[in-house]
């Protein structure tokens, strides 16, 4: 074990429960009491389970987990004992995974647009790997830090409109000027990074992007520049209802990557998967807190008119408007149908507006709303961001089985044989590991060479 997380650091689901009973317990006490906050319940074992489907299918991709997506101790400390690397937008970001321990040659300063400040930061505390994209971006490295190992970002993008964009990247006509300048400058170009986002989840529009990248490295190697590194990016579906699944995406990926840069080339592949790991982990549970009847046909705050009578609900928690589950369970009822309804955050928020035409049955103060796949990009950084209600707090568990197979990853031998039987059969919280933990991957962390 890589000592970032021991068992202190997250409940134990035992055999025979799901951290779905975990947090109908935990709402069960809550229900009884009046200081009734809203939280997140993280199912670690779920992360486990993506790390592991991710180096299966992407063998030669090593996962460096954008911090700014989720933040949280438990799921920073999870990944750094899985090997993983991270990509830090700014100082505050690489702090915490170094405050934890993690060596600078597994974190990558990814922010195309850095403060000089942070940049000098960086190189006080070993950080070398940054990217840019510009002159301005190319001097400040320059002067502040002068051991940078530098990643030119591209687009692939021909289209005008994405030019007419605020996305970051130079395109491909200006890449020799900017290699060039960075040898004047004495700044050592590593590599080339994209991002497509989601646009990453077709197969062309990815392999257009790879093909742009090797042309691109062939323009440093006549440079004299030492190119043998890629990073392809994020955009990998974090939920299982994505129009593309992630092994199709997978797919696509070692394809491109095999005819531009083959398996020898002696080109390193990293990722920035973010939505991929934490999306489907966290589980965003708010009370009711006050509620009130909409009159037909009011208009809405934004100058509209709502359709539609039905009661008004706010809570405290800003869930993103997808579908829900309540709690205590509420069975349907010809006689309490249904109804179309809006949910509002704390009073006083400026964008308190969660959604309209929910449907919902009539519900209580005290009442429960559950909302999952709410791991990406819901950490609040402050409570401010909450209109002064405190930042939800974070229940972390993570099944005993996983925590073996998290052992067991990592070299630890199994105690008994029934232990290693079980871990290749289907698990309690709800997936299995047997094909990827049977013939356990070679692996090293993510580190840069």
């Amino acid at each position: 074990m890589n000592g970032y997380l021991n068992e202190s650091n997250f409940m134990m689901v035992e055999e025979g429960f799901t951290t779905r009973d975990l947090l109908e317990n935990l709402l069960g006490e809550l229900c009884q009491e009046s200081d009734q906050q809203a939280f997140f319940m993280a199912d670690l074992g779920d992360i486990v389970k993506k790390h592991l489907c991710f180096l299966k299918a992407l063998p030669r991709v090593k996962p460096y987990f954008p911090v700014k997506c989720n933040s949280s101790e438990g799921v920073i400390r999870l990944l750094a004992e899985l090997g993983a690397g991270f990509a830090c937008a700014n100082k505050a970001e690489i702090t915490r995974v170094q405050g934890i321990g993690v060596p600078a040659d597994r974190v990558f300063y990814s922010s195309p647009c850095k403060q000089v400040a942070h940049i000098r930061y960086a190189a006080k505390h070993g950080v070398q790997l940054m990217t840019f994209d510009n002159e301005v971006e190319l001097s400040k490295v320059a002067r502040s830090h002068p051991r940078a190992r530098m990643l030119l970002g591209i687009t692939a993008d021909s289209s005008p409109s994405a030019h007419l964009s605020m996305t970051f990247g130079t395109t491909l006509k200006s890449c020799r000027h900017l290699l060039e300048t960075a040898k004047e400058q004495a700044v050592e170009v590593v590599g080339i990074s994209f991002h497509l986002g989601s646009r990453g989840l077709e197969p062309q529009a990815f392999a257009q992007a790879v093909a742009a990248a090797q042309l691109v490295f062939d323009m440093g190697t006549e440079l004299g520049y030492r190119m043998h590194l890629l990073d392809i990016g994020g955009g990998f579906p974090g939920t299982e209802d994505t129009r593309a699944q992630f092994e199709e995406v997978a797919a696509g990926i070692n394809s491109a990557l095999d005819l531009y840069f083959p398996d020898g080339s002696g080109v390193e592949i990293i990722a920035r998967p973010g939505r991929y790991y934490v999306t489907s982990a966290f589980t965003l549970a708010v009370s009711i807190t006050a509620l009130e009847e909409v009159p037909l046909e009011q208009p809405g705050s934004d100058g509209k008119w709502d359709s539609g009578a039905g009661p008004l609900y706010r809570s405290l928690g800003h869930p993103h408007p997808c579908g829900c589950s309540i709690f205590p369970p509420q069975r349907p009822c010809p006689e309490h149908p249904s109804h179309s309804s809006s949910l509002r955050g704390p009073p006083g928020h400026a964008e308190d507006r969660i959604t309209d035409g929910l449907e919902l049955p009539e519900l209580r103060v005290g009442d429960w709303l559950l909302f999952g796949n709410m791991g990406a990009y819901t950490i609040p950084t402050s409570s401010s961001l909450l209109g002064g209600c405190p930042q939800p707090q974070v229940t972390f568990a993570m099944s005993r089985m996983a925590w073996k197979a998290v052992q067991l990853f990592l070299g630890k031998p199994a105690q008994t044989e029934d232990d290693r039987e079980s871990l290749c059969t289907p698990l309690s919280c709800g997936w299995e590991m047997g094909e990827t933990l049977c013939v356990p991957p070679a692996f090293a962390p993510a580190s840069i060479i």
